[in-house]
């Protein structure tokens, strides 16, 4: 039984795409907080979110793994590197072994640390090109989820988010949708009863013309693909002025869901 849970990450964990009533974000891990929640009493669980968009490995290792440890939970899920595989030049090898003395680390003070791999990006503009790279990441995850005994959020596998309802906009985040699709998923990870199958495929879309999708790519890269692009360069992130959302009540992030629904 989990009484308390910490998540840690970056933008994926924090929830961008999945925007609630007061411009903050929900995201996935709050959503798989209200499954875990709801096979307790009310009040007798604990979540905190520690996850800041645009974050690098050793920035959360170094911002966000102290105050996991500290609290204490009963689980954890870690996800990170993300940012750094899709950086020019980084070395998905390296980046691993960093992420497995991070994982040594809490596993050595957590109950239990759930990780996740990253997304198959064939569909993604940008980053279709870096699908080898990211394939390589994954196979060093789930071999140190191996070693240390850590269930595996699996994303590579969850087919259903290929779909181009489950991503935002911006198509770098999911959607409210996906998010809860891999909310859905994390209870199963854990054997949790969930209340709908994350691979319930979508309903049918009507075709679209080559002009609409031509048309939806320039649009996307005038409002996403070119700030994302120039922050970049100038070296600046998307968190930079961003806060995590600390402890959260699950009866609040229900209201919050529902206000949006």
């Amino acid at each position: 039984m989990i009484g308390s849970y910490v998540a840690v990450g970056d933008s994926f964990t924090e929830g961008v795409g999945d925007p609630g009533p007061d411009g903050a974000f929900v995201g996935w891990a709050d959503r798989f907080a209200v499954l875990l929640a709801d096979r307790l009493p009310e009040g007798d669980f604990d979540y905190t979110n520690l996850a800041v968009r645009g974050r690098l490995l050793d920035q959360i290792v170094e911002d966000q793994l102290p105050k996991a440890v500290e609290l204490a939970p009963d689980l954890v899920s870690f996800c990170a590197g993300g940012n750094d595989i899709i950086r020019p030049g980084t070395d998905p090898d390296e980046v691993a072994e960093r992420f497995e003395r991070a994982i040594i680390r809490l596993t050595s003070a957590i109950g239990t640390v759930m990780v996740t791999t990253g997304f198959d990006t064939r569909g993604v503009p940008v980053l279709k090109h870096l699908r080898g790279k990211i394939a390589t990441y994954n196979g060093h995850v789930r071999a140190i989820a191996d070693r240390y005994g850590c269930p595996v959020l699996d994303l590579w596998s969850l087919k259903t988010v290929q779909d181009r309802r489950a991503w935002d906009d911006d198509r770098l985040h999911l959607s409210p949708e996906g998010h809860t699709r891999v909310a859905l998923r994390a209870g199963q990870v854990l054997g949790l009863e969930i209340p709908a199958d994350p691979d319930q495929p979508w309903p049918p879309l009507p075709p679209r013309g080559t002009l609409e999708v031509r048309r939806d790519d320039v649009h996307w890269a005038r409002e996403y693909l070119v700030p994302w692009i120039g922050r970049r360069l100038r070296g600046e992130s998307s968190g930079d002025h961003v806060t995590a959302k600390g402890a959260m009540s699950p009866d609040d992030i229900k209201m919050r869901i529902r206000s949006v629904a």
